[in-house]
């Protein structure tokens, strides 16, 4: 299993915009109302590698428990999560996915059908500068499943961007743009045997 790909889903980056200043941090009752105020949200990313070269695609999410990176050619590879597995499709390769649990990794604190920072003791920092507030959470029975760091803009709420930290301590970024919210998101995106089918593995 790439350990790029494997990254991804241990910890994830997003745009530095502008964005007026904010006395405060974002409280985190409201970072958890934004994640749970959305079902469904697709859009692009950019993705910073431990290497530090860059991959670019597009992400599906439907929550609970469903995301998809489909990256832009000539990269043929597809993570997604789903039945609360997460496989990682290899485009270089002609056998079936790795997959592992996704309460594995710490993609899953934001997957959940209820996210609810503010009672719980995943979080281990919450801080802000004069545009952002970022929040940084991992498994508090399984800290070495790594870390998610989470940064977001205020006024209104958004999340820019990701950062996973995974259990051998690399970190991979994730940067969000044109996110859309509320659209129509087949199952079948997210459907690993399905995916296995169609690319005859």
């Amino acid at each position: 299993m790439s350990m790029t790909r494997r990254s991804l889903l241990f910890a994830l980056p997003a745009l530095a915009l502008a964005r007026p200043a904010f006395a405060q941090a974002i409280p985190l009752s409201e970072i958890s109302r934004y994640f749970n105020g959305f079902t469904t949200a697709e859009g692009e990313f950019t993705q910073i590698n431990p290497d530090g070269s860059l991959s670019t695609g597009r992400v599906f999410i439907r929550r609970p428990g469903r995301v998809r990176f489909e990256y832009d050619p000539p990269d043929q590879s597809l993570v997604m999560a789903g039945g609360g597995q997460v496989a990682i499709f290899d485009g270089r390769s002609n056998q079936g996915p790795n997959q592992y649990p996704l309460r594995q990794t710490p993609l899953n604190l934001i997957l959940e059908q209820n996210v609810d920072f503010s009672n719980r003791s995943m979080v281990v920092g919450h801080t802000h500068d004069d545009t952002t507030t970022t929040v940084v959470a991992q498994d508090p029975e399984n800290p070495q499943y790594g870390s998610i760091r989470l940064v977001f803009s205020a006024n209104p709420t958004e999340l820019r961007q990701w950062v996973i930290r995974d259990d051998t301590g690399a970190e991979t970024t994730v940067i969000l743009g044109n996110m859309r919210f509320g659209g129509d998101l087949s199952a079948r995106l997210f459907n690993i045997t399905a995916e296995a089918d169609a690319r005859g593995r």
